[in-house]
């Protein structure tokens, strides 16, 4: 199973549609990648019913679609981030947190002790 196609942007909570070709050849199309409040996950291609309501149109196994959010979400993330932070993130280490560790720890030493004069009211 491989992305086919993956067209970014921002439709409300949908980041991303895209569609996947099977081992076998066959092609699915209209999935999502949605920010929930949880973080980034796959939504089926889905279909409005009578009452207004969103139904699936496209089913599979818990196994299954474990596998598809994570090919998803890894391919969504790959092209949205640049090359350079994609290696960076990858080894654990980026310039921005070295510095900004470097910062916090400066700022520790330097706070003064708190007084009763520092109380507004």
């Amino acid at each position: 199973m491989k992305i086919e196609r993956i067209n970014k942007g921002s439709w409300g909570k949908i980041r991303a549609f895209f569609d996947i070709r099977t081992e076998e050849g066959f092609v699915v199309k209209g999935f999502k990648i949605i920010e929930g409040i949880n973080g980034l996950f796959v939504g089926f291609p889905s279909q409005k019913g009578q009452d207004d309501e969103y139904y699936d149109t496209v089913f599979a196994e818990k196994e299954l679609k474990d596998e598809l959010s994570q090919l998803a979400i890894n391919e969504y993330g790959n092209e949205v981030l640049p090359p350079q932070e994609i290696n960076n993130q990858q080894s654990g280490f980026t310039e921005n947190s070295n510095t900004q560790n470097n910062i916090a720890s400066d700022s520790i030493e330097s706070v003064e002790p708190f007084s009763e004069d520092d109380i507004p009211f």
